[in-house]
């Protein structure tokens, strides 16, 4: 099994348990054992789930403005939790190939594995939310075909970056790439690097 025939069918299980009640408040009942891989990618898609459709509710024109502040937190509060689920994958691909010796002429990849594994969880959920509007029966013909042109492109566009991502850990267990993880170094949550935060006139 590749890394990803792991990960799509996790995704799709995420995405469909989310949608048992389609609510952002409801709690996250991971089924995989805790610290297990499998445990991470299915927290790594409910995550990015919820924040789809956090992302929906900040965008209606008529949210109370007090409301919108608090989402937005909690919008800040998700991406964060998103970027430190993804350096923890990578954690995970340095771990597991730390014995590898690179080839004298490997070359490092334009992103890292589990960045990669991010948008392919995104993907997931293009996929779901596109193929709702497919089936939608109070849409014109014209609206459907659009839908179901768009939704044929994210099917490729899934293939296409599943083989991708696992051809670029066949050649990190190989020695022909090599990982190098740059932490993100966010500033805007930092109180010691945005200036709002440390109240710089």
């Amino acid at each position: 099994m590749t890394f990803t025939e792991l990960c799509n069918p996790i995704f799709v299980q995420s995405i469909n348990d989310y949608h048992k009640t389609d609510n952002v408040d409801t709690p996250i009942n991971n089924p995989y054992e805790l610290k297990t891989i499998e445990y991470y990618l299915y927290l790594k898609n409910w995550i990015d789930t919820v924040q789809w459709h956090f992302e929906d509710i900040i965008r209606d024109p008529n949210i109370d403005p007090a409301a919108a502040l608090v989402l937005k937190r909690r919008i800040d509060k998700s991406n964060q939790d998103r970027t430190d689920l993804v350096e923890l994958i990578d954690s995970y691909f340095l771990d597991k190939y730390k014995d590898v010796k690179p080839a004298a002429d490997a070359t490092i990849n334009t992103e890292s594995p589990a960045w990669a594994i991010d948008r392919l969880s995104i993907l997931a959920l293009k996929i779901y939310h596109m193929r709702q509007e497919v089936e939608r029966t109070d849409v014109s013909p014209e609206h459907h075909a659009q839908c179901q042109q768009k939704l044929n492109v994210l099917l490729e566009q899934q293939k296409d970056l599943s083989s991708a991502i696992d051809q670029l850990i066949a050649d990190i267990e190989a020695g022909r790439k090599y990982m190098k993880v740059y932490k993100q170094m966010k500033m805007y949550n930092d109180p010691e690097l945005n200036p709002v935060l440390y109240g710089k006139k």
